[in-house]
């Protein structure tokens, strides 16, 4: 029998229905797979049966709509569960959950991911739903202003990840009541017992002190969830909400309820027919809750008059990140999409400069480079093109979040300063030099590292319409400005700053090793040696082209500089470009940082590390004998 219910509200003996028919499709879909967390859906099934019932607004024929709830599950190996509830409401059949699950080219995934339409993120690596979800309500407060709620089911076992602190920290300074995270604490984690077991107290403490409004619930009392979700969807304060639901991990088949060694386990066929008669068998209810109310469509501020991008003189010193702080407010004047993240550096990064600009369109993260990346996920789920700024070093903190932004498709626009060793006195601990090899891993994404102001205004202009994940790396010091205003500066390209018809070398830099590279090339001027010198400011994707045509005319003799340990940087990216496209002989000089550096001034810095215009030099005439 099928029941349809997509409008009334639905009564509580229905719910409890639902909450079985969910258990039930979550082994299903698992012992068909042959893998995934039945249990661990188990759990939260009263939870969520209620949740989608009764509470959750959403139009399940239009998941765009501007109006509707967002339902994050941050505990993302609960897959088995959102896939039941998408059979629930309709949209996915009974055979692609029962054969879709797990399997090779299909889209209802080990852990949930935006290949389906009612997904915003991508899940599974623990600690990220709630991060992202704080960006999602951060659009909805303070940019849309819509009444959405977004809630957030999460697991006990990832509230030991510093990140969901983080998050309720920030949704606390935000004053996000729109963002309601729900705690399934069951108990037992991947190997045993989680680090506070049942202590709901202990839990409350904490989620309290980080500035939570804190409700504490029978997470298998169907009549006790529906009195707390009425509760911490109600905003009287203006604080974040976090239920926190004592369950039992696989409730609803005795034998394994609360029984440790069934996380991640499918049940065997014979097992799982057992589990499913004691729960009453399967059931075919197709329900759906409130509807969403209807807003008008959100619309971003209208461009501002005269956003000019900024423009430099030859010649004039400039620090690209300087430039960055300008071209950010001109793109921002274009576009009232863009909006500015940064990480308590604003006045190095020069994010400061559109936080002054626009600070209704600027998020302050303070030091938590985590959640400065995941807000700026949620607020791309949105529509939204947000630009995150640090220093280049402590964006490796962020990394397990940028990489799980690819997986969500989202576009991130990420710059970072103060890179390599040419920042000087502040040592190894504020000097990237890994930032390059980490960006350019990423699926999809798009590295760009810019050696003068010009280039790095168009850099940004063409950031704000790149898609997947892109970073800029910006330089700390002031150097001379290279090309003129408006030269233009494609994603994909390169600049040949020096060439001619019997140059002997060419010489490969960009960013400040590119400045270096220039110098060099005076000075093997004086020793008759003819260099051609490449300005590789996007370093993935790379111009291979010009590289190989490079190496071709200068007999296969590259000299390449970068201010970035060796794995992984511009030389490999050079490295790779030539060995697929270059000629049969190549003789590659790649210099870098190859030691770990301390305090000095830049140039001593560049010159121990060997990346100097003197060593530069110096590796030419090897290569031309």
């Amino acid at each position: 029998m099928t029941t349809s219910a997509p409008v009334t509200r639905i009564d509580l003996d229905t719910v409890a229905e639902l909450a079985a028919q969910l258990r039930v499709d979550s082994i299903r879909s698992s012992t068909s797979a042959g893998s995934g967390h039945p249990t661990s859906s188990m759990s939260a099934a009263d939870l969520i049966a209620t949740l989608v019932s009764r509470h959750l607004r959403y139009d399940w024929d239009d998941p765009r709509s501007p109006s509707n709830d967002h339902l994050i599950f941050s505990k993302g190996h609960a897959s088995p569960l959102l896939y039941s509830v998408f059979r629930a409401v309709g949209v996915v059949s009974e055979d692609e959950l029962l054969t879709g699950y797990r399997r090779f080219g299909q889209r209802l995934e080990g852990h949930p991911t935006p290949v389906l339409p009612w997904v915003d993120v991508a899940t599974g690596s623990l600690g990220q739903g709630l991060p992202d979800g704080v960006g999602v309500a951060l659009a909805g407060r303070y940019l849309e202003r819509l009444p959405y709620r977004v809630w957030v089911l999460c697991g006990d076992s990832e509230m030991a990840e510093g990140s969901m602190w983080e998050a309720l920290d920030k949704a606390s300074y935000y004053r996000l009541s729109n963002l309601i995270a729900i705690v399934d604490v069951n108990r037992l984690g991947q190997r045993g017992p989680t680090e506070l077991g049942w202590n709901l107290d202990a839990y409350a403490r904490r989620a309290e002190a980080f500035g939570a409004r804190v409700f504490t619930v029978d997470g298998h009392n169907l009549n006790a969830i529906d009195d707390v979700l009425t509760l911490a969807a109600e905003p009287p304060d203006g604080q974040p909400a976090v239920i926190l639901a004592r369950t039992i991990k696989g409730y609803g088949f005795s034998e394994v309820e609360d029984r440790d060694g069934w996380h991640g386990k499918p049940f065997p066929p014979d097992m799982a027919e057992r589990a499913i008669a004691e729960l009453g068998g399967v059931r075919n209810l197709t329900i759906r809750g409130p509807r969403p109310y209807r807003v008008p469509e959100p619309r971003p501020e209208p461009p501002a008059p005269g956003a000019a991008l900024p423009e430099y003189g030859v010649g004039e010193k400039v620090a690209t990140r300087k430039a960055y702080g300008d071209a950010l407010v001109a793109v921002g004047g274009r576009d009232g999409r863009v909006v500015a993240l940064d990480g308590e550096v604003s006045n190095s990064t020069h994010a400061d400069e559109f936080a002054h600009t626009y600070p209704d369109r600027y998020f302050e993260m303070f030091i938590a480079e985590q959640q400065m990346v995941a807000a700026a996920t949620g607020l791309a789920v949105r529509g939204y093109r947000p630009f995150a700024s640090t220093f280049a070093a402590f964006l490796t903190r962020a990394y397990d979040f940028i990489r799980m932004g690819a997986i969500s498709g989202v576009d991130l626009r990420l710059v970072g300063s103060h890179a390599g060793v040419e920042i000087g006195a502040d040592g190894p601990s504020q000097m990237a030099l890994e930032d390059l090899a980490m960006l350019r891993a990423v699926h999809g994404s798009t590295v760009l590292y810019p050696a003068d102001a010009t280039s790095t205004v168009a850099l940004v202009e063409a950031m704000a319409t790149t898609p997947g994940i892109s970073y800029l790396r910006t330089t700390r010091g002031a150097y001379p400005v290279l090309y003129p205003a408006g030269e233009p500066f494609p994603v994909g390209g390169s600049k040949v700053l020096r060439s001619s018809d019997t140059d002997d070398v060419t010489l490969v830099g960009a960013g400040v090793t590119l400045h270096a590279c220039l110098r060099a090339a005076e000075l093997l001027r004086q020793n008759a040696i003819s260099a051609r010198v490449i300005d590789c400011y996007s370093v993935k994707p790379i111009d291979a082209a010009t590289l190989a045509a490079a190496a071709t005319a200068t007999s296969g003799r590259i000299v390449v500089a970068e201010d970035h340990h060796p794995e992984g940087g511009l030389g490999s990216a050079v490295a790779d470009a030539l060995l697929a496209s270059g000629p049969a002989a190549l003789e590659l000089a790649r210099l870098a940082v190859s030691g770990m550096p301390g305090s000095g001034s830049g140039e001593e810095l560049m010159a121990w590390a060997g990346i100097d215009a003197e060593h530069i030099a110096a590796a030419a005439r090897s290569l031309t004998g």
